[in-house]
């Protein structure tokens, strides 16, 4: 069966069981490996994506679920020639150091910085609750949101 979605702002065409992980069809129908498989359980957040703009699970959500839909992943939130402003901050700030986890923080991440400009220190910590970080660099990844908010709210562009 072919299902269509918007992966990245691209129609997309997959041929897949609706049953089938949003995270397989990326990964090995798509060929995105930016989405990671961490616990399969949504207890990680390694597998965020943005459905609609909206946080995502992609471990356990069926692809028949987002049939027709918008779907954003890492790979769809900048260029290495011209990274989003929270890739960037994140980078500035050094914030990953096995990086693992990152792809999913940056999706929640934007998904906050875009339904709230100018979020609270909690509010960041709340929006990034759901994320597992073994890496110790949760400060770092605190500032990085912060640093990305502030060049947001400046008028600069992704």
């Amino acid at each position: 069966m072919n299902i269509t979605l918007t992966v990245n702002d691209e129609a997309r065409s997959v041929g897949a069981a609706e049953s089938t992980s949003l995270l397989e069809v990326l990964r090995n129908h798509l060929g995105l490996m930016g989405t990671r498989y961490g616990c399969g359980l949504e207890q990680c957040g390694c597998c965020m994506v943005l459905v609609d703009d909206q946080p995502a699970y992609a471990c356990t959500r069926e692809l028949g679920t987002v049939a027709g839909r918008k779907v954003t992943t890492i790979e769809g939130l900048g260029s290495e020639a011209r990274p989003h402003p929270l890739q960037q901050a994140f980078l500035d700030e050094q914030a990953g150091q096995c990086g693992y986890c990152l792809s999913g923080i940056l999706i929640s991440a934007k998904a906050l910085l875009d339904r709230n400009p100018d979020p609270s220190r909690a509010e960041i910590v709340a929006a990034l609750d759901k994320h597992l970080c073994r890496c110790g660099a949760h400060q770092r990844i605190l500032r990085a949101v912060e640093r990305a908010a502030v060049t947001l709210r400046s008028g600069a562009a992704a």
